[in-house]
């Protein structure tokens, strides 16, 4: 994680649209409740599943290449450790990110590395809905 403490609510309010990498359509998991939380903080918030759904109310897509660049900024993953190598390669090869939000439990060291090294700010292991109550 390259991005301080200090600098948490700075970042969240910089950007106004987030996407979601794996929004869910399951209302009791994280990755639903969090984007839903977060839109109704005032968010724009988009999402990419594998399968259609429309749970919520959000755009999904398919995949992130699918998300318009503009959206591409700030995306919060939620996806096991394991896959965030594979996750990382796939937003650097898409180009436009700024900001990876690695939700609560969710860290690799190595991909985050990666990553930074491309220039884009990195925060792991961090909840929105957590670190949104600590300075909203």
């Amino acid at each position: 994680m390259n991005v301080a403490d200090s600098e948490i609510k700075s970042l969240l309010t910089s950007y106004p649209k987030i996407t979601v990498y794996g929004l869910s359509n399951d209302p009791s998991k994280p990755s639903h409740y969090v984007p839903v939380y977060i839109r109704d903080k005032g968010w724009g918030v988009v999402g990419t599943y594998p399968k259609e759904h429309s749970v919520g109310g959000f755009t999904i897509y398919k995949s992130l290449k699918d998300v318009p660049k503009e959206d591409r900024k700030f995306i919060d993953v939620f996806r096991s450790s394991d896959k965030i190598p594979e996750v990382i390669d796939e937003i650097l090869s898409l180009g436009g990110t700024e900001v990876i939000w690695l939700q609560l439990g969710i860290s690799h060291p190595e991909a985050e590395k990666k990553a930074e090294e491309a220039g884009i700010r990195v925060v792991s292991n961090r909840c929105l809905i957590i670190e949104h109550r600590n300075y909203f």
